[in-house]
């Protein structure tokens, strides 16, 4: 489960531009301020019913979004890349320039 919401957080944070406002409060609500969706669904006067359908909906648009674009999966990649510069990498102004793109990441 933890996996889970790890990735979908990810994937929120890549394409939540591409998301409606609805879609966005609610995934922010349920994921980054972990509240149930019997505590959406009152904020928001709906049934619990209708936040776990947008929700499960939206899960799977970032999901589709993600297997057209690709963006998590190359942030990844980068990642892993940087890492490795960082541990195989003897001069200090390489260190140093690795240092800089993993902070621009």
């Amino acid at each position: 489960m933890l996996e889970k919401t790890t990735r979908i957080n990810y994937l929120y944070d890549f394409y939540q531009g591409l998301l409606t406002p609805k879609q966005r409060n609610y995934m922010e609500m349920y994921y980054l301020e972990d509240l149930s969706l019997g505590e959406i669904s009152e904020h928001f006067n709906v049934s619990r019913q209708a936040i776990y359908d947008n929700i499960r909906r939206t899960e799977q648009m970032l999901e589709e979004y993600e297997e057209k674009l690709g963006l998590y999966r190359k942030f990844q990649k980068r990642q892993e890349l940087l890492g490795y510069l960082k541990q195989h990498t003897n001069n200090e102004k390489t260190q140093q320039i690795v240092d800089k793109i993993i902070e621009i990441e």
